[in-house]
């Protein structure tokens, strides 16, 4: 059948896919091979398999092409609240042009510097990211075994073309579509593209009518693997032509959502903007109604005052500090084994309110154990989960010997269920893998438990469901006893199975031939145990109120007993696959409120129900490995792909890989997303603060001048200057700020509920310690420049007075530092834990005092130097702000309600 290799003519278009009209499993074998100009016993030779790799391409799933350099550090400056540094950028730069751009634009350099500093940390830690993911990828690199110049080859997964013949074997994972040419007892596990749980038999024989993905049974497809048989198939399409590249260029065209904290940022810079310029028309139209303008330069200096307060009011360290804490928060869940691919993906984890769950592998071991055999003279306990094959025979608790009847028994069956599997058990670095059909695998590490002493071996032996094995058994074997398979006996064996599935055990009975007879020996109970740290994990995320669903292709039983040892409960019966077809899209979302388990699904129901949950407002987490769960991944709000067990599409769409495949591993990744958002919270809580002091101080010093005095006659001093304006803001929202965006993780942040897509980044309560907080700095500002000034309590010069009150005012904000910390909680607690809080706040000070101290700075910033008492009068004035936050904390703390 086919053509003889020294006939092979030129393909003067691509061997694809496309060229086999109709669908190929609808096609006669021998129609697929010379459509495709190859030969089923030959197969392509070399020269013609390169030619056709030159036409058809790499048979790879096409990632989205890399962005350049330069568009990768561009796009970090995609973000409202750059745009607006970008416009105090240049409004600073309008300043000094207008002052006569004579020193250096310190402010302008500054912002300059941060906006580059912040795209190069950006774009760094992204790179980081992907050069993770790209080894994860490397890691599950496949090779193929195929005929060409009539021998036997492995290459490269992606050098397979159109028309070259195909080894399949035990172990393999399919790296292309293929149509069947033979087979012998080939199974697939198709679970990765169909969802489908159960290995699919594969025949040669063509479709008599067109079929679903998963019925089409003459097909194998790329991402599939071999879990039994043998067989040989022509490839009919590679790269994005198989059903896996379909799928993926499906998910390439859905865009991402912004994650909750990039809507949330973009919300808070609009309202930054708008308040930005009002501070700036408010501030000019009071200096000139207050001061009137008699000159130029009356005009000039009241415009690059309200600038200064206005660039002042912008917390151009707050893209810098995003970017650092969330860069900080990636390389921790990169060692919890959680590798985030994106900055703004790290905190969204934290936002998750449901974490939609698959059960194998994930909150399962993924590894099928034989935990209890039962035979004719009664029923053993086999210990130790897992493919490590150790542990032990035990009955009524106590551990059986291999002189124990109970044992040998046991252990024939054991024998028998692993006499005739293919699978093979692998060790490497401490860890047990398995290749092949992981039923047979757990026969063959059961086995491993009995030990090598002698003992006999059953043959011709025949496994599969107990039902089906009695139905064609004759007698049964009881110790050295054989015996007739009378009516009772078969209705004990029934009822056996009956118990182990009601325990959710996948059951197989094993048989033999003796004497012509086929003898019953026993049956096993199999199950995927839970991993051991599962259940805690789940347990810490019911009590941070995130929901855990479990979805699932598996039977109801087996789902409700996992979901019963690892306290995933709601009350409710599971929901099957079946019912929510029945359901329309209002039922569905009453529906997923009440109900935590969903059994028999597929993928679309999982589609459903992840949309359905997002459509009541929640922040939803999902879990994935196969092909099929790619478009899940992309549309949910944070994707979670697997790393060991993962597909090539799963990990492209997805936000996070877990590298060890565990469920622990998210909620660990949801505490460290938590403290990511807390300490932005903290951030914007001290940088709003204190820029609001800066605020107050400015607008009330020129309202109130005469009050304290500021006014003499028909002349009226500032509060502050420009440069001294400018000067707080680069010392306060430098250093103080990034400490504070790394503060530990406080111990409670599980304690809380998720965060609501409805709650702000700033809301009410917020906005009022802003106001109270901003308030207290201004006060105590003023308060002291009063002091001073001339024809004050302490009266002194008007330089003396200014620098007093700007002494305070930066004082002032090094100590709301440590209020920030906590909206409720008293600055006292754990007080020194942020060791680099404390470095920056001793650094600003000491900067400040050689701002007052130094004469060439006095020069630089209209500064006058301070007496020692003068100094502590500063000090205890500017205290008063942590004992204002603290009595307001204190209220929140004895009523919560309050705002």
């Amino acid at each position: 059948m086919g053509i003889r290799p020294r006939d092979w003519p030129e393909l003067a278009a691509p061997a694809s896919a496309a060229l086999i009209d109709p669908d190929p499993a609808l096609l006669d074998a021998t129609a697929v091979v010379e459509k495709l100009r190859t030969d089923p016993t030959f197969g392509l030779s070399v020269a013609e398999a390169a030619r056709r790799l030159v036409v058809v391409g790499a048979n790879d799933i096409e990632s989205v092409p890399p962005a350049p350099t330069w568009r990768k550090l561009l796009a970090q400056f995609r973000s409202p609240l750059i745009y607006l540094l970008l416009a105090a950028l240049i409004a600073s730069l309008a300043v000094w042009v207008v002052e006569g751009a004579g020193d250096w634009p310190v402010d302008a350099v500054v912002i300059a510097v941060i906006l580059v500093l912040n795209a190069l940390l950006g774009y760094t830690q992204e790179e980081h990211a992907e050069r993770a993911v790209g080894a994860l990828a490397r890691m599950a690199a496949t090779s193929a075994t195929v005929i060409r110049d009539g021998a036997r080859h492995t290459v490269p997964a992606s050098e397979l073309v159109p028309g070259d013949v195909l080894l399949l074997a035990e172990g393999d994972a399919v790296a292309a579509d293929a149509r069947l040419l033979s087979s012998a007892g080939l199974e697939l596990s198709e679970a990765a593209l169909t969802g489908l749980s159960e290995p699919v038999l594969k025949d040669a024989r063509t479709l008599p009518e067109p079929a679903a993905l998963g019925d089409r049974a003459d097909m194998v497809f790329k991402g599939t693997a071999v879990t039994r048989g043998t067989g040989r198939a022509v490839v009919t399409a590679t790269g994005m032509s198989t059903q896996t590249g379909q799928i993926a260029g499906l998910v390439r065209t859905v865009d991402n959502e912004p994650t909750p904290l990039q809507r949330e940022v973009a919300r808070a810079s609009r309202l930054l903007g708008i308040a930005v310029l009002v501070i700036a028309v408010v501030v000019i139209a009071t200096i000139f109604v207050v001061f009137g303008i008699h000159s130029a330069h009356d005009a000039v200096t009241a415009v690059l005052l309200g600038v200064s307060l206005a660039v002042a009011a912008v917390p151009e360290g707050l893209p810098a500090i995003m970017s650092v804490v969330l860069a900080l928060g990636m390389r921790r869940m990169a060692g919890l084994n959680a590798v985030v691919k994106e900055l703004s993906s790290a905190e969204t984890l934290g936002s998750a309110s449901v974490v939609c769950s698959g059960k194998t592998g994930t909150l399962t071991t993924g590894e099928m154990t034989i935990v209890r055999v039962v035979t004719p003279l009664g029923e053993v306990k086999v210990t130790s989960a897992g493919y490590r094959p150790e542990g032990r025979l035990e009955h009524g608790g106590a551990p059986l010997g291999e002189g124990d009847d109970l044992w040998r028994q046991a252990a024939l069956v054991l024998d028998g269920g692993a006499a005739g599997c293919d699978a093979a058990l692998d060790v490497q670095d401490g860890r047990w893998t398995i290749h092949g059909d992981p039923i047979d695998a757990a026969f063959l590490v059961a086995r491993g438990k009995l030990g090598d002493g002698p003992r006999p071996t059953p043959a011709d032996v025949t496994t599969g469901d107990p039902d089906e094995v009695i139905g064609r058994c004759t007698h049964l074997q009881a110790g050295d006893r054989l015996a007739p398979l009378d009516a009772s006996a078969r209705a004990t064996i029934r009822s056996d199975a009956e118990r182990l599935a009601l325990d959710a055990l996948h059951t197989v009975a094993v048989a033999c031939r003796s004497d012509g007879h086929l003898v019953y020996l026993g049956m096993v109970g199999i199950t995927d145990p839970p991993r051991p740290e599962a259940a805690a994990a789940i347990a810490e995320a019911r009590r941070a109120g995130v929901r855990v669903v479990m979805i699932t292709g598996d039977h109801p039983r087996v789902a409700a007993r996992i979901a019963r040892k690892l306290g995933i409960e709601d009350g409710e019966s599971a929901v099957s696959g079946a019912e929510l077809a029945t359901l329309d899209d209002e039922q569905l979302r009453e529906t997923v409120r009440l109900h935590s388990q969903y059994t028999q699904v597929d993928p679309a129901d999982k589609q459903r129900i992840i949309d359905a949950l997002q459509a009541d407002h929640e922040i939803v987490a999902v879990t994935g490995e196969g092909i099929n769960d790619a478009p899940a991944l992309k549309s949910a709000d944070i994707g979670i792909a697997m790393g060991h067990t993962g597909t090539e599409v799963a990990r492209e769409a997805a936000n996070m890989i877990l590298a060890d495949d565990n469920f622990a591993t998210i909620v660990q990744a949801i505490r460290e997303g938590r403290g990511i958002f807390s300490n932005i919270k903290k951030t914007l809580r001290y940088l709003l603060s204190s820029n609001m002091g800066e605020i107050f101080t400015v607008f009330f010093g020129v309202v109130l001048a005469g009050a304290i005095g500021l006014s003499q006659g028909h002349t009226v001093a500032l509060p502050l200057l420009a440069t001294q304006i400018l000067w707080i803001n680069l010392l306060t929202d430098g250093a103080p700020a990034l400490a504070l965006g790394v503060d530990p993780h406080t111990e409670d942040v599980m304690d809380r509920p998720p965060r609501s897509v409805s709650d702000r980044v700033i809301d009410g309560r917020m906005w009022n310690n802003i106001i109270v907080i901003g308030a207290a700095v201004a006060a105590a500002t003023l308060l002291t420049i009063h002091l001073y000034a001339p024809g004050g309590p302490l009266p002194s010069s008007l330089d003396t007075a200014r620098t007093a009150g700007f002494t305070v005012l930066v004082i002032a904000q090094l100590i709301n530092t440590i209020n920030a910390r906590s909206e409720t909680r008293t600055a006292f607690h754990r007080f020194f834990a942020n060791r680099w809080l404390w470095a920056a706040i001793g650094l600003s000070a000491l900067l400040q005092v050689a701002v007052v101290q130094l004469p060439v700075l006095n020069t630089a910033f209209t500064t006058t130097p301070l007496s020692l008492s003068q100094w502590l009068v500063c000090i205890a004035v500017a205290s008063t702000v942590l004992w204002v936050s603290e009595i307001r904390k204190l209220i929140l703390r004895r009523w919560p309600s309050r705002p």
